[in-house]
């Protein structure tokens, strides 16, 4: 029955720019899933050493180091064309593979013809997609999600920025399966912060999630109600995030470089990468501080000192951050809301830290004016990964009796218009922006050429009137239609979209009974079989990847604890060892040193055993001495008020470990109207 419950564990994951999290319901509390470092942020960085494949905190090294071989931020690229990353991608080490796209084909089709062919990257001696990279992350969260139940986690919701359109949708869905995932669902980010904060609230009234991530921004209003979250509006831009702020001081910091010390580094990705950190490093600082100094060695040898002040800061972000007021203006506009009907903001993503950001969000909402101020309570960069936890308890059938779940209804929308491409290239709307989701719409058309047999049908998404300057979803051609009067055909077609936001089309002329139907994929490049290649392989080099990962860990372990025994031996408890057990630990650290550069796994395994076992009255000894001497002079009540209380937090933490438990449009004649002219 453990492995049962173990085997249908359905996770929440929030695959972010900057940082990724995995989380789970602990009863009725959302609680964040720690990796094997205790730390719950797993950067979304991967970065290849050799056949190595590093995820996370182990793979900043390498950035530092050797650009080259890593990648991050690889959210931004997902889904979409090479002519639309060709800004950004000048700001990364990493760089397209040849023939990654076509970008002498952008234009011709409007947004979608950019995603004619997937972005592929050159990361050392690999080409990647984004979804790929994203795999890895995903890859990572689920052993540690697995690590901590003991057993398989098959299962996940993962959330995604609000605004992603289909093709980023089908991307992060891919790196889901890539990576052994079935993804249950879509859950938009600022819905699922929602989640996690109704949860904590329980309360009724109209809310405002502000999510202002690494890569992206969104904003959602929705209504709380009986358990019913209505989003009734949301929007934002996939182009804007923290990193754009990081790019921004990047760039003066490279300007200053070459001013004041006469060295161009724009050619240096280490050098690069090293500024990045420290641009990153004072960001952060200045939400908290008056000023913060870049410092930063440049691999010439030579020091590169800066100081800046909170006010120079907030003077160089002020446009990036300014950005965000449109969306959200425009978001209370589709809701038909004024600011003040907004009972509460939520804060979600770390870029909400800057005091900037959170005074721009009184002045928008009005909150000041009203007495109220926008809600921080729980942790912006873990909030997402919360809600979509409570989200996958849902899904998972299991709200505890009693904790609101069992009630709670979401109802999320879809960001962006879909249709078709009429006659003379405009845009048929079907399903309007911030429709609710699961939603449905028919539509009937017509013919606009006499004998017109064939009818293409052009599937769009945008807000724009023309198809071009639309993203092209899918084309499909409903065939064998009878050859009739322009006019006379009845031509019905229907939408579809599911709860994770993916469309199904249909076609049918209604006189004759012909029909054709498409489920939309994406044309960003990554087909069906192409992914399935990617899971078989991985399916292929399992057992390789997992023997290598077992070594790493090892020598990890064990360099850990050569480490610890080497300072141990100047505390004193060393000199109270007998001369046998001083000798019966050195042999074990000499032989654990050893197996360490063999590289063989089970030796690892075994010297670790026998050092252990050996020092075990070492370990003893010490914490004696140490309690000894904390407790000298003292009582157990004066001992017990000298260690204060212990740590707090916004929500629980996860253990560290547990045991395993009118008339109608014309559709379609353009092609046939081109064939008459012939």
């Amino acid at each position: 029955m453990a492995t049962e419950m173990a085997e249908e564990r359905v996770v929440g994951i929030d695959l972010g720019t900057t940082n990724s999290l995995v989380a789970f319901m602990d009863g009725d509390t959302p609680t964040v899933i720690p990796g094997e470092d205790g730390d719950r942020l797993v950067p979304s960085v991967v970065a290849f050493a050799g056949e190595t494949v590093l995820v996370g905190n182990a793979a900043r090294g390498t950035l530092l180091e050797s650009p080259g071989d890593a990648v991050y931020s690889a959210k931004r690229l997902m889904g979409r064309g090479v002519a639309e990353v060709q800004e950004e991608l000048t700001l990364f080490p990493f760089r397209l593979a040849p023939g990654a796209g076509d970008v002498g084909a952008a234009g011709e089709e409007g947004e979608g013809s950019a995603q004619a062919d997937v972005i592929r990257l050159e990361i050392g001696s690999r080409t990647l997609t984004p979804p790929e990279v994203s795999a890895y992350v995903l890859q990572q969260l689920k052993r540690n999600a697995e690590r901590f139940f003991g057993g398989p986690v098959r299962k996940a919701v993962v959330t995604v920025p609000a605004y992603f359109n289909d093709s980023q949708r089908q991307a992060t869905k891919d790196a889901g399966r890539i990576a052994g995932l079935e993804v249950l669902r879509l859950v938009n980010e600022p819905t699922a912060a929602a989640l996690a904060y109704g949860l904590d609230k329980k309360k009724d009234g109209v809310i405002a999630v502000y999510d202002f991530g690494g890569g992206t921004f969104d904003v959602s209003i929705l209504k709380l109600h009986e358990g019913i979250f209505e989003v009734v509006a949301t929007g934002g831009d996939t182009h804007l995030g923290g990193d754009d702020l990081d790019n921004l001081l990047i760039a003066i910091a490279v300007d200053d470089v070459k001013g004041d010390l006469g060295e161009d580094v724009r050619g240096s990705a280490a050098a690069v990468q090293a500024i990045r950190k420290a641009v990153i490093e004072a960001k952060i600082r200045l939400s908290s501080e008056a000023s913060a100094k870049l410092d930063v060695m440049l691999p010439s040898g030579r020091r590169y000192t800066r100081e800046m002040t909170r006010e120079q800061f907030e003077g160089i972000a002020k446009a990036v951050i300014g950005r965000t007021a449109g969306p959200c203006r425009q978001a209370l506009k589709d809701a038909g809301m004024e600011a003040s009907a907004i009972d509460e903001v939520v804060l979600v993503g770390g870029s909400t830290r800057i005091p900037a950001v959170q005074r721009l969000v009184d002045e928008i909402f009005g909150l000041a004016e009203r007495g109220k101020r926008p809600h921080t309570e729980l942790n912006p960069d873990e909030v997402v990964a919360l809600g979509a936890a409570v989200q996958a308890q849902i899904l998972a059938g299991g709200a505890v009796a009693g904790s609101g779940l069992e009630d709670l209804l979401l109802l999320d929308v879809t960001p962006l218009s879909l249709g078709i491409e009429a006659l003379g290239g405009v845009v048929a709307k079907i399903i309007e922006r911030n429709s609710t989701i699961p939603a449905s719409a028919t539509e009937h058309f017509t013919t606009g050429v006499d004998g017109q047999t064939n009818v293409a049908i052009h599937v769009v998404q945008g807000e724009r009137e023309l198809a071009k300057d639309c993203r092209s979803l899918a084309r499909f051609d409903l065939k064998g239609v009878p050859p009739m009067m322009a006019g006379l055909p009845r031509i019905e077609v229907k939408f579809l979209i599911d709860a994770n936001g993916i469309l199904h089309v249909s076609a049918r002329e209604q006189r004759s009974g012909k029909n054709a139907e498409i489920d939309v994929k994406p044309t960003y490049g990554l087909t069906d079989e192409q992914v399935e290649t990617m899971i078989l392989a991985s399916f292929d080099n399992a057992e390789a990847d997992i023997r290598e990962r077992q070594v790493i860990e090892a020598k990890n372990e064990a360099e850990t604890i050569l480490a610890a025994v080497k300072k141990g031996k100047g505390h004193e408890a060393w000199q109270m060892l007998s001369g046998d057990e001083i000798e019966t630990i050195e042999a074990g650290e000499s032989e654990l040193a050893a197996s360490v550069k063999g590289g063989d796994y089970q030796i690892i395994r075994q010297a670790i055993e026998r050092l252990d076992k050996a020092t075990r009255r070492f370990a003893e000894l010490m914490m004696d001495t140490a309690v000894g001497g904390a407790m000298r002079g003292k009582t157990m009540e004066s001992a017990g008020e000298g260690m204060g209380e212990g740590p707090s937090a916004p929500h629980p933490f996860a253990k560290a470990e547990i045991n395993p438990p009118a008339a109608l449009p014309v559709v379609g004649a353009n092609e046939a109207a081109d064939e008459a002219k012939k």
